[in-house]
C-alpha cells in the first residue's frame, strides 16, 4: 500500500526537527520537508537523504504554495504547519483537485491558533483542520510574566539608558507585584496557567471569560469592568469575527492610569493604530504595552507601534520553548496520522 504523503511547511527548527522526522517516519508517512525555514540545508540533506524529500519555496508567496501542492501531479494527502501560512480557499481548490495522485485530506497546526486557516474553505473540500491546544499554554504564560515584570520595573529603558553609558535612576518608586491587580482577559489554558502563576507571586487576578471555566479565579461583570480595575491587562482570545478590534480607542480609554496592556494572543484582537496613539499621549492613561502578536507578521510584518519607547515588541515568540514546540510538533504529527487512518477519537478538529 502506498504511503500517504505529508508536506511540511516549515519544520520544528534545531535539534527538534530530528524528532518530528522521526515520529513522522516511524508512522508510515512519506515526508517532503520545505528547507526554507530550515537553517543549515546541508546538513539537514545528509542526514536524511534517501528517507525524506526536499523541496524549497516560500510557503507565504501563496503562488509558490499552490505550485508544490501540485507539483508533477501528485499533490499531499496532509500539509503541517507551524508559523501560521495562510491557506486559504484558492489552496484547498487547487490542493484537493481530482487530478492529483493524492488529494488533500488533513491540515495540522503545530500550536492553537488556527486563524490562518480559511475553515469554511476547508470544510467545503472535506479538508480536517487539526491542531495542539495547550501546547503551548505553560510557555506562553512564563513569556506574559516577563513581559508583566519587564514593563512594571521599566527593565527597557533603564537597560537602553545603561548601553549608553547613563546612570538612570527612577523617577519614581516601582511598584511590587503584591501591588498590582492583573487583568485577564479569556480563561482558556493560556489564561488559566497565567492566573496560577501569577496569583502564587502574589499578584491580584481578576478574569473575564466567555465560558465557565473550572477555576477559583474571580470574574469581573464585564470588559468595561475590568479595564477600569485593573492595572495590567493581559490578552488571551482566540481571533474570531467577534474578538477582531475587541480593544479600540474606547476600551483603551477606561484603562486605569498608569496601566499597561499585554498582547500574546493575536494582533488583530487590538487596533494597533489606536494603540499607538493611545501610548503617544502622555495624558492617555494607558503607560505601556507589550506586544508579541501583530496584524501582519513574517514577510509582511509592519505596524505604527514601531520606535515608540513604551512598546516592548517581540515577533510572535511567547511559545516557542524547546518543550512547547516539541510537544507541538509531536501532537501534531499524532494528530495527522490518526484523521489520515479515519480514527478521528480524541483528536481536536477545529470546525467553522
Amino acid at each position: 500500500m502506498e504511503r500517504a504523503r505529508i508536506l511540511l511547511l516549515d519544520a520544528a527548527p534545531g535539534e527538534l526537527l530530528g524528532r518530528e522526522l522521526e515520529r513522522l517516519l516511524g508512522h508510515g508517512l512519506a515526508v517532503t520537508l520545505n528547507l526554507r525555514r530550515v537553517a543549515d540545508h546541508a546538513r539537514v540533506r545528509a542526514a536524511w537523504d534517501g528517507r525524506v524529500d526536499f523541496t524549497d519555496f516560500d510557503a507565504f508567496d501563496e503562488s509558490a504554495l499552490l505550485s508544490e501542492a501540485v507539483r508533477d501531479g501528485l499533490g499531499y494527502h496532509a500539509v503541517k504547519s507551524r508559523a501560521g501560512v495562510p491557506l486559504r480557499a484558492t489552496f484547498f481548490a487547487v490542493a484537493t483537485k481530482a487530478m492529483l495522485a493524492n488529494r488533500l485530506r488533513v491540515v495540522g497546526r503545530a500550536g492553537a491558533g488556527t486563524d490562518h486557516v480559511e475553515l469554511t474553505a476547508a470544510a467545503r473540500h472535506g479538508v480536517a483542520v487539526t491542531h495542539t491546544p495547550g501546547s503551548n499554554a505553560n510557555a506562553v504564560a512564563e513569556f506574559t510574566l516577563a513581559q508583566l515584570l519587564a514593563l512594571t520595573r521599566d527593565l527597557p529603558a533603564h537597560n537602553e539608558a545603561a548601553h549608553r553609558g547613563h546612570w538612570r535612576a527612577p523617577t519614581a518608586p516601582m511598584v511590587e507585584l503584591s501591588e498590582l491587580t492583573l487583568g485577564i482577559v479569556g480563561l482558556g489554558r493560556v489564561g488559566r496557567a497565567l492566573a496560577e502563576r501569577a496569583t502564587a507571586l502574589g499578584v491580584e487576578v481578576q478574569a473575564l471569560s466567555r465560558r465557565p471555566a473550572e477555576t477559583m479565579v474571580p470574574r469581573a461583570d464585564s470588559l468595561t469592568a475590568l479595564l477600569a480595575t485593573s492595572d495590567v491587562v493581559s490578552l488571551h482570545l482566540p481571533l474570531t469575527v467577534q474578538t477582531r478590534g475587541l480593544i479600540g480607542r474606547a476600551e483603551l480609554a477606561l484603562m486605569r492610569p498608569g496601566s499597561i496592556l499585554l498582547n500574546t494572543a493575536r494582533g488583530g484582537i487590538v487596533d494597533e493604530q489606536a494603540l499607538t496613539e493611545a501610548l503617544r499621549d502622555a495624558a492617555h492613561p494607558l503607560a505601556a504595552a507589550a506586544v508579541d502578536t501583530f496584524e501582519h507578521e513574517h514577510a509582511a510584518f509592519a505596524s505604527p507601534l514601531f520606535g515608540l519607547p513604551n512598546a516592548l515588541l517581540t515577533p510572535h515568540i511567547a511559545g516557542m520553548t524547546r518543550s512547547a514546540m516539541a510537544t507541538a510538533a509531536l501532537r501534531c504529527a499524532d494528530h495527522i496520522v490518526a484523521l489520515l487512518a479515519d480514527r478521528p477519537d480524541g483528536v481536536p478538529v477545529v470546525t467553522v
